[in-house]
């Protein structure tokens, strides 16, 4: 005997099953995955992660804390929206540089809108790690509670020309300045 079916509301269509690999928006589980792990890594550590320091002959950031007005447009951005502008450091430091597939909304912008200080010290400590940069656990959690638009924007800029040197890039992004047309 067959079940009957049930009715849909007026303009709603029945859920698909998802594609294999396929996620659900511009939140990437393994995004969300990345963020618990660097959580709970802390939390099983903590005195071992407050008391962290860059290695010796550890080099200083490219870009200073409070040179966060240049470029204006990331400065306003990040004014207005920091989670986007941190979403977008994750995006470039964890899977694409150049920000093939990065959407403003993601698992990372959402994580900095909701837990403050914690992500921005996280994203410090990786990127310091990454990079060889000098600074400590306590020091990016200053950064991140002081003056989180401008770690912010020191994280993306210091990403955006760490990246490019490392793919040997050695002219940064120049966006177009006129508008280009397709030809008839």
């Amino acid at each position: 005997m067959s079940q009957p079916q049930q009715e849909q509301p007026q303009g709603q269509q029945p859920a698909q099953p998802a594609q294999p690999g396929a996620t659900a928006g511009p939140i990437d589980p393994k995004d969300v995955q990345w963020w618990m792990d660097q959580l709970n890594g802390t939390l099983k550590d903590v005195g071992g992660a407050i008391n962290q320091q860059s290695p010796a002959g550890a080099s200083s950031w490219s870009n200073g804390f409070f040179d966060c007005f240049n470029p204006i447009d990331t400065c306003l951005l990040t004014w207005f929206c920091p989670c986007v502008t941190f979403g977008r450091t994750y995006h470039r430091l964890h899977k694409d540089a150049k920000l093939e597939g990065w959407q403003p909304v993601n698992a990372s912008c959402l994580v900095s809108m909701f837990a403050c200080c914690f992500p921005i010290a996280a994203q410090r400590a990786v990127i310091r790690a990454k990079y060889n940069l000098q600074g400590s656990c306590l020091e990016d959690l200053l950064c991140g509670w002081c003056c989180g638009c401008c770690s912010i924007i020191q994280m993306d800029k210091e990403v955006e020309e760490k990246e490019r040197l490392m793919k040997g890039d050695t002219q940064p992004y120049a966006p177009q300045t006129e508008m280009a047309y397709p030809s008839k």
